[in-house]
């Protein structure tokens, strides 16, 4: 169609109009990813972005789960460690050669963005997805857990409990330069709470004490959002776990315990990887505890 654009001029004020209006909606599509029913653009392959709208929890609990394993100290037992003790405790030979199966095996190290995104979007992982996590903050995370998983090109998640930092003593514990150096080489840094206080437990106060004021702490370390959660002990209260989002979090992690079917992403299952465990026990306990679609 001929247009005689001199004697229309309110043609192209419409049409100007028009355009300005596509521009404006397509922002705000852009930006609307914070809403639960709101259509969100997010990388469903390395090289695809597509919009696509959130999961609700029928659908997550559904999704195939995604192992994840717990570590707290590497370190040889010593007489003092109580009986209980022992389930934290793993040695540097049997942490190394834990690492080296499930690298032998084929596994592929993710991070808590890839898995929120496969969660709530379905968004592709690698074969045989892992999350190696490590709780409380412990030096030897650093020296020995970090140094291993980047010998095998695997990444790990740090939960900090922020009253340890830099402290010293018959378990020494990082220091901020070492969060801040695991952050600055891809491994995800994420909260413990403040001294490990017991999440049932909490009181109105907490909340700051707990959770704002770590969260605040290691992401002036970090210079990066903290968005991820662990439970002190791997125990939650169903009825306070909506908080968890409404302070900043994405998604936080339990032990073995059941899901909750109201609130999947914010009880995330892992499992201690113990000391007395082999790699072969390990790899057992893996498939046993992850090789079903719904909890």
């Amino acid at each position: 169609m001929n247009l005689d654009l001199k004697s229309k001029p309110h043609t192209l004020i419409s049409i100007a109009l028009f355009g300005i209006f596509l521009t404006a909606c397509s922002g705000r599509a852009a930006k609307s990813n914070g809403s639960d029913n709101v259509l969100t653009k997010v990388n469903i392959a390395d090289s695809t972005q597509v919009h696509a709208k959130p999961a609700d929890n029928k659908t997550i609990l559904a999704r195939r789960e995604v192992p994840v394993l717990c570590y707290h100290q590497i370190r040889n037992n010593i007489a003092s460690d109580s009986k209980r003790a022992h389930d934290d405790i793993i040695s540097p030979d049997k942490f190394k050669d834990h690492i080296k199966m499930l690298a032998d095996s084929g596994y592929h190290s993710i991070l808590p963005p890839q898995l929120f995104n496969y969660l709530v979007y379905g968004a592709k992982l690698p074969q045989k997805p892992i999350m190696i996590t490590f709780d409380d903050t412990d030096e030897d995370q650093f020296t020995t857990g970090a140094a291993t998983l980047k010998k095998y090109g695997f990444k790990g998640v740090y939960f900090i409990m922020t009253v340890s930092i830099g402290r010293k003593g018959r378990i020494n514990y990082m220091t901020k330069a070492q969060i801040k150096q695991l952050s600055d080489e891809g491994n995800t840094i994420a909260s413990h709470t403040y001294d490990h206080k017991n999440f049932a437990q909490f009181n109105d106060d907490d909340w700051t004490k707990q959770i704002d004021e770590p969260t605040k702490k290691l992401e002036e370390i970090t210079g990066k959002k903290v968005e991820y959660f662990a439970f002190p002990y791997g125990v939650f209260k169903s009825s306070a776990l909506h908080k968890l989002k409404e302070h900043g979090f994405k998604a936080a992690f339990i032990l073995s315990t059941a899901r909750d079917e109201n609130f999947p992403l914010f009880t995330v299952r892992r499992i201690i990887d113990p000391g007395r465990y082999t790699a072969r026990n390990l790899y057992y306990s893996i498939n046993k505890s992850f090789n079903k679609t719904k909890s």
